[in-house]
């Protein structure tokens, strides 16, 4: 997933896990009721969860929505765990995988009091493949098995490849093998509605509920507001601890002015919660009262600078790797903020992956550098263009970037691009220029999720590309086979551990930064942990109030 939220964060030192406060800080067991206050820069992208798929939406779908299985509530680690949520386990494969059951869990109701049953499963999961809604995340198109022309419940009708036997009972029959299934199922897009409902964007302005809280008043870029949902059932979730009577957001607000008032903590902000704070703000979280209520973490991403392999001289792999040993990791972890805000990253996919190899395959080396495009011929430098956005820290990075590669004869020109259509440009390889900088995050802690959408020549588009490096390698492209068709998860992810060093000695990308999460939360604010499975945000299901107010 393409961090388009996660470019606002920072980082630093190693990684080590999240803090999470004391026993009597924002971790601390919430009390029930109250109303939690969340600032924010701005609205979510779609209320609807198969139109959205970024960090900060999917975190707070899963307020109003479940799923067959979910991540896990609690810190570091604990939120990435994949956990049974409206079915009884993790599901049943057979067929080498290709096939999967799940049972439903008793007593499961949307808002209106409709029951969950089969066949809502049936039909908000259909509903992926419809050509208007289905724009989200694309891993039920991917993985489940439909005839070609299949164009979703409103257009097409009932999917037959997924069975419901009786009301409790879900059979899945997907395209190919899948061991980690029940990881893609925790995806948001895997969200049940009531049989024909939410056509035209219905759920974009009304949702309907299948969690502890449902959507009591929204006026799009203003203002949300989250009220209990009486027909959810305690008994039933095992994750959403649901401590607060309400929650409210606030949308358009600067990010300075959020850090200003989360500081300040004064008033219903002693209730609040806000994103990560800005670089600038850093230094004065130092203050031993602010400090006792900040969470900072890596949020799961990676930053890195894409080298578009079909321009030259880029298309010459030794000049490839001279850049990522010319390009100076620890000026780029200053220009994103320092220590408390990145960590410099060496290897494609960052700490909290399972199976993720330690390694540095380009140490910072200008004498190897020069070295090695004087072998590629281009020892007198040459010129280039990287696509970068006006945002401060991202201007920073790219003259980060352009100095570094001065030691080396390169003249990097910066090509700024309006933030609003930056990943469409760079998703179009027609559109490319030399190099981008950009980022990814998993969307769950698995190789299978990092590697293959970034490096899978045979996914390379026409738009919405995410292999900005166009590599199209055959020995990579059959491993990226080999490890899919594997039957243990752990192994799998240890051989996608593996393929990042190979892919790597193609040199396609540069990996910059592991971003981190710096995050001041309100002297009200009990059950605040960060969540690596929503790019180091406050996971929502647990936060709440240390002690309500009417």
């Amino acid at each position: 997933m393409i961090a388009v939220l996660a470019l606002t964060a920072c980082g630093g030192g190693g990684a080590a896990a999240p803090s999470t406060g004391s026993a009597s800080g924002p971790a601390a067991p919430a009390a029930m009721g109250g109303t939690v206050r969340v600032l924010a820069n701005a609205d979510f992208s779609h209320l609807d969860p198969a139109r959205g798929w970024d960090g900060g939406v999917n975190n707070f779908y899963r307020l109003i929505y479940r799923g067959l299985t979910t991540f896990g509530a609690g810190p570091g680690a604990e939120s990435t765990k994949i956990v049974p949520d409206l079915a009884t386990d993790t599901g049943t494969p057979s067929d080498s995988a290709k096939t999967w059951t799940f049972t439903l869990k008793d007593n499961l109701f949307f808002e209106d009091g409709t029951p969950i049953n089969s066949e809502a499963v049936k039909f908000g999961f259909s509903r992926a493949f419809d050509p208007e809604a289905g724009i989200g995340s694309p891993y039920a198109r991917l993985l489940l098995d439909a005839p070609k022309d299949y164009k979703g419940p409103y257009l097409s009708g009932d999917l037959d490849t997924i069975e419901t036997p009786d009301a409790k009972t879900v059979v899945f029959h997907l395209k190919k093998s899948f061991a980690d299934f029940p990881s893609a199922l925790a995806m948001v897009n895997f969200t049940p509605f009531p049989k024909g409902t939410g056509a035209a964007a219905a759920f974009d302005s009304k949702p309907i509920a299948s969690g502890p809280y449902k959507v009591a008043s929204y006026q799009r870029g203003v203002s949300l507001k989250l009220v209990r949902n009486p027909h959810w059932k305690r008994e039933t979730d095992n994750v959403r601890a649901a401590k607060p009577d309400a929650f409210e957001w606030t949308f358009g607000l600067d990010p300075a002015t959020m850090d200003e008032r989360m500081l300040a903590g004064q008033g219903t902000d002693a209730d609040a919660i806000a994103g990560s704070i800005q670089a600038q703000t850093v230094a004065r979280a130092q203050q031993p009262q602010i400090k006792a209520r900040t969470l900072s973490g890596l949020n799961g991403c990676t930053t890195y600078m894409g080298l578009n392999s079909t321009k030259k001289p880029l298309s010459d792999v030794r000049v490839r790797q001279a850049i990522n040993h010319a390009v100076n990791k620890d000026t780029v972890v200053a220009a994103m903020g320092g220590a408390t805000l990145a960590l410099k990253g060496t290897s494609i996919q960052p700490p909290s992956v399972a199976g993720r190899v330690d390694y540095d395959p380009y140490p910072y080396n200008v004498e190897q550098a020069k070295k090695l495009l004087a072998e590629a011929g281009v020892a007198d430098g040459f010129t280039m263009t990287l696509d970068s956005r006006t945002i401060p820290k991202m201007a920073a990075v790219a003259v980060a970037i352009q100095e570094a590669l001065k030691q080396v004869k390169i003249d990097l020109k910066i090509k700024n691009i309006d933030t609003s259509t930056y990943y469409e440009v760079i998703g179009t390889p027609a559109q490319q220029s030399d190099a981008a900088v950009t980022g990814w995050c998993p969307d769950w802690a698995s190789g299978a999720t990092f590697l293959p959408p970034l490096f899978d020549g045979r996914n390379i588009t026409a738009k919405g590309n995410a292999n900005l490096a166009q590599i199209n390698d055959k020995a990579i492209n059959d491993r990226i086979d080999e490890i899919a068709g594997m039957d243990d998860v752990q192994q799998a992810n240890a051989a996608y551990g593996e393929l990042d060093k190979e892919i790597m000695k193609l040199a396609p990308v540069v990996p910059l930064a592991y971003e981190k999460v710096a995050l001041i939360v309100g002297s009200n604010i009990a059950g605040a942990y960060q969540s690596n499975a929503y790019s180091g945000g406050i996971d929502l299901v647990s936060v709440g109030l240390a002690k309500p107010t009417k």
